[in-house]
């Protein structure tokens, strides 16, 4: 498995919607857009509820990869987090964070993003985001997670990758 996804950047003008973005909604254009390719780095996640919100725990295995990220984090970071669900190319969830006030602070294994709030319903709002991420994930969707719209890190959940895991058998000899 390598360390990085490769994204066409060409579609995340309306986020969400596949295949669409707002120079081309509604009207034909006088030029063609090509592709917009970035590379970004492979990570696992982790989702879980915490008091006020919800926690995102990033964890990249290469150092190269997760430097990448810890370096995108830092340049974005006091930016709106959102996470995007997808499974076979196309969108299954999209949620922004813009309930909360989300911070970002690096650990060994990569990094940790919190999205908080003192209001009562919002926290039931990123709760609720947090527990249909994390589902998507658990099933199989590959999630990015952006923060002002630039994608940082994309991946599976743990439980998934543990799932997928391929395991080595030995064969006897005969």
């Amino acid at each position: 498995m390598t360390s990085t996804v490769m994204m066409d950047r060409t579609n995340m003008g309306v986020q969400g919607m596949t295949g669409m973005s707002p120079t081309n909604v509604g009207m034909p254009s006088m030029s063609p857009t090509g592709s917009n390719y970035l590379m970004v780095p492979r990570c696992t996640y982790r989702f879980e509820k915490c008091q006020g919100g919800l926690k995102i725990t990033c964890v990249c295995d290469d150092p190269m990869a997760r430097s990448m990220m810890q370096n995108l984090c830092t340049s974005l970071m006091g930016g709106m987090v959102s996470c995007c669900c997808t499974m076979n190319g196309m969108t299954v969830c999209s949620c922004s964070f813009t309930m909360g006030m989300c911070k970002c602070e690096m650990t060994d294994t990569g990094c940790s993003i919190t999205c908080t709030t003192g209001d009562q319903k919002c926290c039931e709002m990123l709760q609720s985001c947090c527990d249909c991420v994390s589902t998507c994930c658990n099933n199989g969707c590959t999630c990015c997670v952006m923060i002002n719209n630039t994608p940082v890190c994309c991946g599976n959940s743990e439980t998934y990758a543990k799932t997928t895991t391929p395991t080595t058998t030995t064969s006897s000899k005969r």
